[in-house]
């Protein structure tokens, strides 16, 4: 059973999507684990299942970070959580793994929202507002044998975070996708989306992307 407090983002596909990626990785009571915009914790409690016991969640949110810790007590696991802007409460750390599902939603502009429930989808007018942070900051919190599994949407060009993973000296590869219908803030964005070539007339469905990306030479996952 998972527990979502009112305002905090739901899981949905996305994160099982995720999630399926996480269960295929090799964690054990050191593997040191960061949920980077942890949400309700559904990937926190993920890797707790699959045997990590060392487990911090970021995110921006204090409701978001109360209900993971709270989803965590539930089936008996601690988890630190730390509140701020993506990696900045954790910069002197290393991980040996970094889960992320970021806001990846094209928006009407550049404006990050501050608050509300746009947060946890509006990403700037590529959707790359925090995906492109991520690329950046992410590798430099990452053990010798650490590997970041980060999720997107194929509207939010999945090539560009490749090459900039790459550029950061990491190998990459995808290894989950699923395709699904438009949510319902996707939908409302259709015109605005077509206008901008992002989608073709009467696409109602987008890809979702895994990538995975890690040091050169690390152990391969199951």
């Amino acid at each position: 059973m998972l527990l979502r407090l009112p305002g905090v983002y739901r899981p949905q596909a996305d994160s099982y999507l995720l999630a399926q990626a996480l269960r295929s990785e090799r964690l054990g009571p050191g593997t040191r684990v960061l949920d980077l915009c942890s949400g309700t914790g559904v990937l926190s409690a993920q890797a707790a299942e699959a045997g990590a016991e060392d487990i911090t969640a970021v995110d921006i949110g204090r409701r978001a970070l109360m209900n993971t810790r709270m989803n965590l007590w539930l089936r008996g696991t601690r988890v630190r959580v730390a509140r701020g802007d993506l990696t900045a409460p954790v910069r002197d750390e290393q991980f040996d793994l970094v889960v992320s599902n970021p806001p990846y939603v094209p928006a009407a502009s550049d404006h990050v929202p501050a608050r509300g429930a746009a947060r946890a989808w509006d990403a700037g007018l590529n959707g790359r507002s925090l995906l492109d942070r991520i690329c950046v900051e992410v590798p430099e919190i990452l053990s010798s044998r650490g590997v970041l599994l980060l999720l997107q949407s194929a509207l939010a060009d999945v090539g560009k975070t490749h090459v900039m993973l790459e550029e950061q000296g990491l190998e990459v590869e995808v290894v989950r996708t699923e395709e699904i219908p438009f949510g319902p803030v996707t939908t409302s964005r259709r015109d605005m989306l077509r206008r901008r070539g992002l989608i073709e007339d009467g696409q109602d469905r987008e890809r979702l992307v895994v990538l995975r990306a890690g040091r050169p030479g690390r152990a391969q996952h199951d």
